[in-house]
């Protein structure tokens, strides 16, 4: 159908199955919900293009196609094999998806960190009978225990400046150290619980972080030095997160390697927000790590995922 201008897009956000992408329709006005592999399609209806989907108009008329997905390889899970661009559900709290021989997966369930507050002192996750996902409650707890919750927060005695004495400014902050990247090459995640905000509740926050990247070239070591620093980039260089680009370019310091045994980390930090476009022309900002400093040291890491772990400790039994 002919496009019309300007655009009318549903005022209701998109809701729109999980693993499933946002994308413009043929008209370049609206996000909708993109068709998946073996699904109808057509220019207003695209098909899935971050998974290599495309419309074939070839084996159904009347302007309208069907998802197939481009050659590539299939994947393996368990013995049961997965076509390139096959979404699939190995579990109730998985969404998976093969892509050209790999398969990357989202989590269904929400591991959202509930921390303690004097509203709800004791959080516990539970498991419901006929319910997949475990579920937040709140145990009942003493009223002495709701206290000394609320007093770990706010300041005790304000009531010496009493122009002050609000839930903002009465606030005591408590913001722990940033945990180590969560992956020692390529992008990775970074965690911290703090309460500076404007409800003086503790929340978790995250930031990217990127400690080198995977294929980045080490110096060679000097005589003498133990730690091996990782040059910055000759030329400045975009972060990719999620598909999309910042759009900003920046020259930052990676940390090396330890010519000794031990690993090289951050040592010394600082958040910077970074903004992103994405290739449909949507912005979002997020806070990244960059590195002023590294260290070695014999605690070590170990790289959260599963698939590209770098830090190996040798058991006994262990078979390579």
């Amino acid at each position: 159908q002919a496009c019309t201008y300007p655009c009318q897009c549903p005022s209701q956000p998109l809701q729109c199955p999980a693993g499933t992408s946002h994308v413009l329709d043929a008209c370049g006005c609206c996000k909708v919900c993109a068709r998946q592999l073996g699904e109808l399609c057509s220019l207003q209806k695209p098909c899935d293009h971050h998974k290599g989907l495309y419309c074939d108009f070839s084996k159904i008329h009347r302007g309208s196609g069907i998802c197939l997905a481009h050659e590539g390889a299939t994947c393996d899970l368990l013995g049961k094999i997965y076509h390139n661009g096959e979404s699939f559900q190995p579990t109730c709290k998985l969404q998976c998806i093969c892509m050209d021989g790999a398969i990357g997966c989202i989590p269904l369930c929400s591991e959202d960190l509930r921390l303690p507050s004097p509203e709800c002192p004791n959080p516990r996750r539970v498991k419901f009978r006929n319910k997949c996902c475990e579920e937040w409650i709140c145990e009942e707890g003493s009223e002495e225990n709701r206290f000394e919750t609320a007093m770990a927060v706010f300041r005790e005695d304000p009531a010496d400046k009493p122009e002050l004495n609000n839930l903002q400014e009465n606030c005591l902050v408590q913001t722990t150290e940033w945990s180590a990247c969560s992956k020692s090459c390529g992008m990775g995640i970074s965690a911290r619980v703090t309460n500076n905000n404007p409800q003086c509740r503790l929340e978790k926050e995250t930031r990217l972080c990127m400690v080198r990247p995977c294929d980045f070239p080490m110096e060679k070591t000097k005589k003498g030095k133990k730690c091996v620093r990782t040059p910055k980039p000759r030329q400045n260089l975009h972060f990719e997160f999620s598909g999309c680009t910042s759009t900003r370019s920046y020259r930052p310091k990676f940390c090396g390697s330890c010519t000794d045994g031990r690993c090289c980390t951050p040592y010394v930090t600082s958040t910077v927000e970074v903004e992103f476009r994405c290739p449909e022309g949507d912005f979002f900002h997020r806070k990244m790590m960059f590195i002023k400093m590294c260290s070695c040291h014999y605690d070590c890491p170990r790289d959260n995922d599963i698939f590209l772990a770098t830090y190996h400790r040798r058991m006994i039994g262990d078979h390579v």
